[in-house]
């Protein structure tokens, strides 16, 4: 099988809860100031290139961020797709690393405390990459996303290369497939910014 598409995964821009390092998950919190600018430079740098189509998760902060991109490389229209939403945080959403620790204890990660499971994440994150790869054959298609979606999905078509990820605000990672091998070209960059 051919290459069928080049893919480029961007994480919103940043949020006020990004800044307070707060557990964002599926809180419909919108960009900030600071956010508005990376996402206008991103834009400018995207520009370069032929991009046609942009799907962006339905949350706030990614659909503006996808908003801002579009109007700068001229796409018309944005599609949006649920399963490109943040992972569910659950009982941890909103709350700071130290919140967590005074609630429950240095040992909150062993706790059910309702979060959509990781391996979930990256199920539905490579099931949608998938999708996107066969549908739009020889297209440029841009990806506006979160940080835990991107990354647990990077981990799981790409094994070897990530055992880890940290994916920074309105970060560019370009993947491509090609003879049924998926290939990152581009991790994380931010020289835009």
């Amino acid at each position: 099988m051919d290459e069928t598409a080049t893919i480029g995964l961007i994480r919103h821009g940043i949020t006020d809860w990004n800044v307070q390092n707060r557990a964002q998950g599926r809180s419909d919190i919108p960009l900030n100031a600071e956010g508005r600018q990376q996402a206008q430079r991103i834009a400018k740098r995207l520009k370069k290139a032929p991009w046609e189509i942009i799907i962006s998760s339905p949350l706030i902060r990614a659909r503006v961020t996808a908003q801002i991109i579009a109007e700068e490389i001229s796409v018309l229209d944005i599609m949006e797709d649920q399963r490109i939403c943040e992972i569910d945080c659950g009982l941890i959403e909103g709350t700071t690393e130290e919140e967590r620790v005074a609630t429950w204890g240095h040992s909150w990660r062993d706790m059910d405390l309702a979060m959509e499971r990781y391996e979930d994440v990256a199920e539905r994150g490579t099931r949608f990459l998938e999708e996107v790869m066969q549908a739009y054959e020889n297209r440029n298609v841009l990806i506006v996303s979160h940080g835990a979606v991107i990354g647990l999905s990077l981990q799981k078509l790409l094994p070897q290369r990530f055992k880890t990820t940290y994916m920074d605000n309105t970060s560019l990672t370009l993947l491509t497939k090609f003879n049924g091998a998926w290939n990152c070209s581009l991790y994380n960059c931010t020289r835009h910014l």
